[in-house]
């Protein structure tokens, strides 16, 4: 799953960076608001973490701009502006979700997974697909009583094919969606994972 961090901060921007790709997703990220439209723009994302207070174009001009637009990402706002009136503006604009700094990580991952499960029309954290189970919120999967032993990419590219189960995935959606826009991809990285992942 890819997600998009738009948000000033070097230090918070790095760490929120660090941790969504420890925990598997792809991830791009822009300092100030101008770069972040044209990303969000350009690219499929699941999610997008906004932060409201940016440099070029705040925050609440991108939601806007993205809403207008039709954008069907997830959009998390997260920011310091934590009145009752910020909140309820932002979601009526058409946030998904609002989140107020300092927060954990921890809650932040979730509230990143629940958006992404709905963004796929899923509310439990489980996917079943014949024998195969897979439990988004620890991670894993298995198939009938066996644990599956995936890598992180293993495990992305298992889980983006069980959302979209019963539809056509092409080879561009799935680089798109498992690999960030830095990444330098060989021409058979996407044969490769599916082989890895169909041997296991």
């Amino acid at each position: 799953m890819r997600i998009l961090i738009v948000e000033d901060s070097h230090r918070l921007r790095e760490n929120l960076v660090t941790g969504l790709r420890h925990a598997g997703y792809a991830v791009d990220d822009a300092a100030e608001g101008q770069h972040g439209l044209w990303l969000a723009q350009s690219n499929p994302y699941d999610v997008i973490v906004l932060d409201l207070m940016l440099p070029g174009l705040d925050g609440m001009s991108i939601l806007r701009k993205l809403r207008d637009a039709e954008c069907p990402a997830a959009v998390l706002i997260l920011t310091a502006k934590d009145q009752l009136q910020d909140k309820v503006a932002g979601l009526r604009q058409g946030a998904d979700d609002y989140l107020v700094k300092p927060f954990a990580f921890d809650e932040l991952l979730a509230r990143v997974e629940s958006l992404v499960r709905r963004r796929h029309g899923r509310s439990a954290p489980s996917l079943q697909v014949g024998p195969l189970s897979l439990d988004t919120a620890a991670r894993t999967a298995s198939v009938g009583d066996k644990r599956l032993d995936l890598s992180v990419r293993e495990y992305g590219l298992l889980e983006y094919l069980m959302l979209r189960r019963g539809e056509v995935v092409s080879r561009p959606e799935i680089e798109s969606h498992l690999y960030d826009q830095n990444a330098t991809l060989m021409s058979n990285v996407v044969d490769t994972l599916i082989y890895a992942l169909r041997k296991k």
